[in-house]
Order: structure tokens, then C-alpha cells, then sequence
């Protein structure tokens, strides 16, 4: 029953998913712009610490609820982790009514036809066995698109589907991710050829099996506007990629059939410097433009 209560809402609801997955090679960044720089610690145990007291400020602020939060996207770690003594994918549902996700990609490989393939997900089969009963919904697996190459293209659908399967197989969502570049010089055609691909996987798909698209705000508008009205797509989120929060939303809003799932843009303006009433607000006000992208 709570799996179909979450497919509603992430389906239906109005609002945003928060990507709270920031992973070994990004996690130093975050801290950066958070205001705690690398000599503040000494280790990957104090490093995840430090990003996990983040990601509990933002977890536990005022405005991070169902109102404008659909769903949230955890690390690893954060899954197994705890905010206020609860564990973190049933705080999430049970405390704040936002529906959990866990990124299960293990990063990049090397650039190859223009796109990074997802390097191997050793024990994920085990990994998925472990979230299911912990109250995740869905996960996320992040590729990425550098150039408008065919070939590289059609690989890393290919690649997004076949792990996408096995999640599905394991009775959770699979968020696809192959994100395109914002600084590709070929980055609209890229996602023509991209669009064409996805509709084609999608088409070839089991009637019963649901999958979401993670995608990045495209350059001509509504581009993926019938892969969200597609039957096999539970919903359609984008990505900022490194667009500024103001001109994520604004992009976002041109697209009217898909919502947002940001992380940077999410965090902009915040530090741990801040009173908690500072951090609240600032929190708030990039809520509130997502938000508002998001309707």
C-alpha cells in the first residue's frame, strides 16, 4: 500500500524532488561552497560527517515537507544513516511525507564517443534487496552526455535501461539519468538524438514496467514534453547542471510538463555559518523558487 500511496504522489503531486546525493568525488565541492573547506578534515569518515550534519540541517528545516518536497534522493551512506534518531528513508516518509530515493551509480567511466558510460554497480542486486524494506521507493543512476554522437548515445540508453531493469526486478523505480552537458557546443542536437533513443527503449518496455527520466532542462522547450505523457513514465524531473538557481527555474518553467530535481541549485546561498533562522531562509527561498519552476 505505501509503494502505491508513493507512485501517486510522485506522480501527481506538486512539488520537486531534493537531490541530497552528493558522493565521494562531488562531496568536497558541496563542503566548499557550503563554507567548510578540505582542511577542516582529515578523512572520508569526517569528510561524510560533515555532509551528512548538511544534509540533516536541510532535512530538519522548516520548509523541507510534502508541501513543496515530493520526493528526495539519498547517498549510500545517508541511507543507512539517521536524522533525529530515526532512519533517514522512514524520517523522510513517515516524519516529513517526502518519498526516498537512493543514487545507485558508482560514478563515470572515461570518456568514450563522446559520452561517459556508468562504471560497474558491484552488489547492487544486494544493495536494491537492502532498500526495499528500509522504505526507498526508487533509485537514481547518472550518466553523462558530452557530444551529439550517435553511437555514444544509443550506448548509454542502452546501459540506463539495462540497469533500470534490474531495479525494477527488485520492486523499486528507476530514475534514468543521461545527463547532457550544459556547455555541449552540439548540446540540442544531442537531445534530439537522445529523445529518439529513450522513446524507443520506452516503446520495447513490459506493459507493467514504470520507470522515471532525469533529464537536463533541454534547449528547445517542451523537447521531452510526450516522453512525460508516455505510459511507461511515471514522471519526467530535470536536472540544473550547473545552471545558476534563478535560471534553472526559469528554464524550468518553460517546461511546463516537467519538474525539478536539483542539487547545487538546492544548496545555493547556504553555509554552515549561518544562524539557523539565516539557513531556514535562505533554504526556504530556493524551496519556494523550485517550487514555483516545479508547478
Amino acid at each position: 500500500m505505501t509503494d502505491t500511496v508513493m507512485a501517486d504522489r510522485i506522480a501527481t503531486g506538486a512539488g520537486f524532488i531534493a537531490a541530497l546525493d552528493q558522493s565521494g568525488g562531488s562531496t568536497p565541492k558541496a563542503l566548499r561552497l557550503y563554507g567548510i573547506k578540505e582542511e577542516a578534515y582529515s578523512t572520508d569518515a569526517e569528510m561524510f560527517g560533515l555532509i551528512h550534519d548538511m544534509r540533516c540541517r536541510i532535512m530538519t528545516a522548516p520548509d523541507f515537507n510534502s508541501e513543496k518536497v515530493l520526493g528526495a534522493i539519498l547517498f549510500e551512506r545517508t541511507m543507512r544513516d539517521s536524522v533525529e534518531g530515526t532512519p533517514v528513508p522512514t524520517y523522510l516518509w513517515q516524519k516529513r511525507g517526502v518519498v526516498p530515493f537512493l543514487k545507485i551509480d558508482k560514478g563515470l567511466e572515461e570518456k568514450v564517443n563522446g559520452v561517459q558510460l556508468m562504471k560497474p554497480i558491484p552488489g547492487l542486486d544486494a544493495l536494491l534487496a537492502e532498500a526495499k524494506p528500509m522504505g526507498v521507493f526508487g533509485t537514481k543512476e547518472r550518466s553523462v552526455i558530452h557530444a551529439a554522437d550517435p553511437t555514444g548515445i544509443k550506448d548509454i540508453v542502452s546501459q540506463q535501461f539495462e540497469v533500470a531493469k534490474s531495479v525494477i526486478d527488485a520492486g523499486l523505480v528507476p530514475i534514468l539519468e543521461p545527463e547532457v552537458d550544459i556547455n555541449s557546443p552540439s548540446k540540442a542536437a544531442a537531445e534530439d538524438i537522445l529523445h529518439d533513443e529513450i522513446l524507443a527503449h520506452l516503446d520495447a518496455l513490459d506493459g507493467d514496467k514504470i520507470v522515471m527520466l532525469k533529464l537536463t532542462i533541454p534547449t528547445e522547450d517542451g523537447r521531452y514534453t510526450d516522453l512525460s505523457n508516455h505510459a511507461r513514465v511515471l514522471r519526467v524531473v530535470a536536472l540544473s547542471g550547473g545552471y545558476t538557481t534563478d535560471d534553472a527555474c526559469d528554464r524550468l518553467a518553460r517546461n511546463p510538463k516537467m519538474i525539478a530535481s536539483f542539487s547545487r541549485a538546492l544548496a545555493e546561498g547556504l553555509s554552515k555559518q549561518q544562524s539557523e533562522a539565516e539557513f531556514n531562509a535562505a533554504l526556504g527561498g530556493n524551496i519556494n523558487k523550485i517550487f514555483t519552476a516545479s508547478r
